[in-house]
């Protein structure tokens, strides 16, 4: 079993909340907040900034640890540290990713009360994200393992 390293950055803007739809037809199609696997010695905060900035053109500050999640898919096991962020610059562009295997089509700002239709990961942003964020996150969460649906 392989195993990865990621981070993400749960970038907040306002009330709303930046993710990026990742959709290859007959394969995948999710909602997600941007993020992606560690290089090399990177900080985790780091490589959830640097994955926000490639995946969506948006630069933003990691501020807070906010949730610890643990996923099994097809090519093995990832633990994945998602990072409350704040926006600092930019426009949307998810043009420019420099992942070839990945296939972000668009990425857009949500409220609460009015998240893309579909499949949205992690699960955490259909309610506890938003208890959390209006909280201050006083916590880091250790979310349950779960099977990856993507």
């Amino acid at each position: 079993m392989t195993h990865r390293i990621s981070a993400g950055a749960m970038v907040v803007r306002g009330e709303a909340l930046l993710l990026a739809r990742h959709f290859k037809p007959g394969r995948y199609d999710f909602w997600a907040p941007p993020g992606g696997g560690a290089e090399g010695a990177e900080e985790l905060a780091h490589t959830a900034e640097r994955e926000c900035f490639e995946e969506t053109g948006i630069r933003a500050r990691a501020r807070h640890l906010a949730y610890i999640d643990e996923l099994i898919d097809s090519h093995g096991r990832m633990v994945k540290f998602w990072y409350v962020a704040d926006y600092v610059s930019g426009e949307i562009d998810v043009t420019a990713n420099p992942a070839e295997d990945e296939a972000i089509s668009d990425a857009a700002w949500f409220t609460r009360g009015a998240l893309p239709g579909g499949h949205i990961f992690p699960e955490v942003l259909h309610g506890r994200f938003w208890d959390d964020l209006a909280a201050g996150f006083p916590e880091t969460v250790k979310l349950p393992l779960k099977q990856a649906l993507f």
